[in-house]
């Protein structure tokens, strides 16, 4: 599976950790103050997925339904930073370790005043409070290219690679010395962008993550926000990045009843879906991930791949045997089998394709793995 792991940052006090207990039930501890949250906390969540549900209609023999097995998120309920957690103030070192180890950061915000929940800074100030992570993430990043360049400009003496390696990063070095992040950085040529994200990846640059903003409102401010929400926007719209309004302290609420009282709840809070199926599409979406199935008597099931995946990876990703013994695979989109009625029903109707190696899997592909080893 493509990972697909989140990490939740944002100052102390931020509504972090309610977030986090309410997603996953893990039962993180969140209290008012600093540093509650010192080990990192990890919870896994299934993905809610309609398209399961209507699959495993098709493949109901006498009272057996088959099994659903949906994908999953990881969330990493990361301490909160502060001011100098770049040079280890705070516990800084660790929890900039543990953000280096997700795919994606979901940074909430507080965009809610409450008196009896104290902030960090005193007051709320939602751009304030972004741009105190995203320096520290920038500087922590700087810090990693500069030793990173140090060595390099001994070796580029005698090295025509590293010497031109050291000319594509001294641009982006700039940038983040202007407080940039590093995933906004782009050359204009497409080799050199490419060279540029394995260079982010091998160097764990953590601006180079995609990341979802996070705005964490009052339920009276629920669904559009507020005018703090309305500031963040402005921030998010300048970095291309998604940003998502939840009410943790809902969100919290939302975990303790059933799916039927939570439905009706969200209903009269004019929200379609809850705060948590909200960020797992903008995690999906930030991270270029798609969804494929699998479907039959056995169990209906949903796997995630990148997107442009062809489909010995997708296969790779069920076993790799899978991948390394992939003959061709049978295909078609979720709606149509389900239109069909079933596999048998498709196959007569003509709406199964046969796809080789060099397929792109598709967002809602139903598939069929042929292989041998």
């Amino acid at each position: 599976m493509a990972n697909l792991s989140i990490g939740i940052v944002g100052l102390p006090n931020v509504g972090k950790s309610t977030l986090f207990n309410a997603i996953t039930k893990a039962g993180a501890l969140a209290a008012n103050y600093p540093f509650a949250t010192i080990d990192k906390n990890v919870g896994v969540v299934t993905v809610p997925d309609e398209r399961l549900e209507k699959l495993a209609d098709l493949f109901v023999r006498g009272e057996r339904r088959p099994p659903i097995v949906p994908t999953y998120v990881e969330f990493v309920d990361i301490a909160g930073l502060v001011k100098g957690a770049h040079k280890g103030e705070g516990l800084g070192n660790q929890f900039l370790g543990n953000i280096r180890e997700v795919a994606a950061v979901a940074h909430v915000v507080r965009c809610f005043e409450d008196p009896n929940v104290v902030h960090v800074d005193g007051s709320v100030d939602p751009l304030r409070d972004a741009e105190i992570i995203n320096t520290e993430l920038a500087l922590a990043d700087l810090g990693t290219l500069e030793r990173r360049l140090e060595k390099l400009a001994r070796s580029a003496r005698v090295s025509k690679e590293d010497a031109a390696l050291v000319e594509l990063l001294r641009p982006l070095l700039a940038h983040l010395e202007a407080g940039e992040p590093a995933r906004t950085f782009r050359t204009g040529n497409e080799e050199r962008d490419k060279q540029l994200g394995r260079v982010f990846k091998e160097y764990g640059l953590i601006t180079a993550k995609p990341v979802v903003y996070v705005a964490n409102v009052g339920e009276e401010d629920l669904p559009d926000g507020n005018e703090h929400v309305e500031k963040l926007r402005e921030l998010t719209a300048r970095e291309g990045a998604e940003l998502v309004v939840i009410s943790a302290k809902i969100e919290a609420e939302l975990a303790e009843i059933s799916d039927e009282e939570a439905h009706e709840y969200l209903a009269e809070l004019g929200l379609e879906r809850s705060g948590l199926d909200r960020l797992v599409l903008a995690g999906y979406r930030a991270l270029d991930l798609i969804t494929f199935l699998t479907a039959g008597e056995k169990e209906v099931r949903a796997w995630t791949v990148r997107r442009g995946s062809k489909a010995p990876q997708a296969a790779g990703t069920i076993h790799s045997d899978m991948e390394r013994g992939f003959i061709r695979a049978e295909v078609i989109d979720w709606e149509k089998l389900v239109q069909a009625g079933g596999w048998h029903q498709a196959k007569e109707k003509g709406w199964v394709r046969t796809e080789g190696k060099d397929y792109v899997v598709q967002d809602g592909d139903v598939m069929l793995i042929l292989f041998n080893v």
